[in-house]
């Protein structure tokens, strides 16, 4: 006897199987359904001439009429050849109480890139992006304890700010294009499919970007580049409470000046106004639509200008705004980089990008998106539920 089991494949899914017993006789035989059985001589098994034609050939849906299959008594597993194959069948049961047959059957396979949201992701990004600004406004907060005395020690020679005039408005200026800039990355973050991922990558460069100033500015000192800035008198000595409520004064004021907040000084290398300006340029650039040209160049104008802003008031040395820019550039298109290609997200010993001391933690969060993130853009509230039903994926 020969057992037969016929897969058929309709559509995406296995949709039926077929179970085939043929009775094959020494001598042969006759037949006029599925195939024929005959030959000169007798059947030599009583057992097999007894069969009949419901005996022989076999046709059950994949499933019993019930949906049940009381008992199993039969289980084939695949060949080895056949495990090379994970589309392949994995079990088969056989019942032959009312010769059902059932096929657990494995997941489809996805071809196309993963983009899960993982928002507790994205959730920890965001506490490390909190816990590194925390940590800057701290530094910030000891070292203007350490800043040289502007009476005495003069500012330090600058090739721009030495030739150009004292515009202490600049810095103010500069600070709205900051505010307009991040609530327009914010909105194009929003609007995105893929926001969360967005979100994530966001937290984590400016966290790093938080956690590296917070060095810089702590380890080297440089004198007032402003004559006309106001700085808070010093306390000549340090506690955990003065160092608290400096900290609590400066987030309040979300480090910024115009509020009245920033009164504090010290905070040079490298220029936290120019890492902001040149980040949202980089957000807007890499998530918004390709043919959003005038937003790309107006992104970049904007920055560009902040920048000069910030110059012109004397608010930094043109040394800090220029790490400001090579850090942040750097990073971003370094993480970048290692996002879009999955090769390079395995260490070894030809990835020299696995080398840098935040390369585990970029694997975290990095190691479940599977590709370059589309620029895909849908609805990101559930109502109105006419904007989902009209664009529910909007690309680029």
């Amino acid at each position: 006897m020969k057992l037969q089991l016929i897969i058929v494949e309709t559509g995406e899914k296995w949709r039926r199987a077929l179970l085939r017993m043929v009775l094959e006789g020494k001598s042969g035989g006759s037949h006029n359904d599925y195939g024929s059985i005959g030959g000169a001589g007798p059947v030599e098994s009583s057992t097999s001439a007894a069969m009949t034609h419901s005996d022989l050939y076999q046709r059950q849906p994949l499933l019993a009429a019930n949906g049940v299959c009381p008992q199993a008594t039969t289980n084939f597993y695949r060949d080895d050849d056949e495990e090379k194959d994970d589309d392949d069948l994995k079990r088969i049961e056989i019942v032959n109480a009312n010769g059902a047959i059932r096929i657990e059957m494995p997941g489809p396979h996805r071809e196309e890139p993963r983009y899960p949201k993982e928002k507790w992701k994205t959730f920890v990004a965001f506490l490390f992006l909190v816990f590194n600004f925390i940590l800057t406004t701290t530094s910030l907060a000891m070292v203007h304890e350490r800043v040289p005395d502007k009476d005495k020690y003069p500012p330090l020679p600058d090739a721009v700010l030495d030739n150009v005039p004292t515009m202490p408005w600049g810095l103010d200026v500069s600070e709205f294009i900051i505010m307009i800039s991040t609530n327009l990355t914010f909105l194009v973050i929003v609007f995105h499919r893929h926001r969360f991922i967005v979100f994530r990558r966001v937290f984590l460069i400016v966290g790093v970007l938080y956690m590296m100033r917070s060095v810089t500015m702590y380890v080297t000192v440089l004198p007032m580049s402003s004559t006309t800035y106001y700085c808070s008198p010093k306390a000549n000595s340090t506690s955990v409470i003065l160092i608290s409520k400096r900290v609590f004064q400066l987030i309040s004021g979300f480090g910024l000046s115009i509020n009245g907040k920033h009164t504090y000084c010290g905070d040079f290398i490298y220029s936290g106004h120019t890492v902001i300006l040149i980040m949202c340029s980089l957000i807007i650039n890499e998530y918004s639509p390709k043919r959003c040209i005038l937003l790309h160049w107006g992104s970049w104008t904007a920055s560009i200008t902040g920048v000069l802003l910030v110059l012109i008031s004397r608010g930094h040395y043109t040394v800090d705004v220029l790490i400001a820019y090579y850090v942040t550039t750097r990073l971003f298109w370094m993480y970048h980089t290692l996002a879009n290609h999955k090769y390079l997200k395995q260490a070894s010993s030809r990835n020299a990008l696995s080398r840098l001391w935040w390369f585990k933690a970029f694997c975290y969060f990095e190691g479940n998106v599977e590709g370059p993130v589309p620029r895909q853009y849908n609805w990101p509230l559930p109502w109105p539920r006419r904007l989902l039903a009209k664009h529910p994926n909007r690309d680029s």
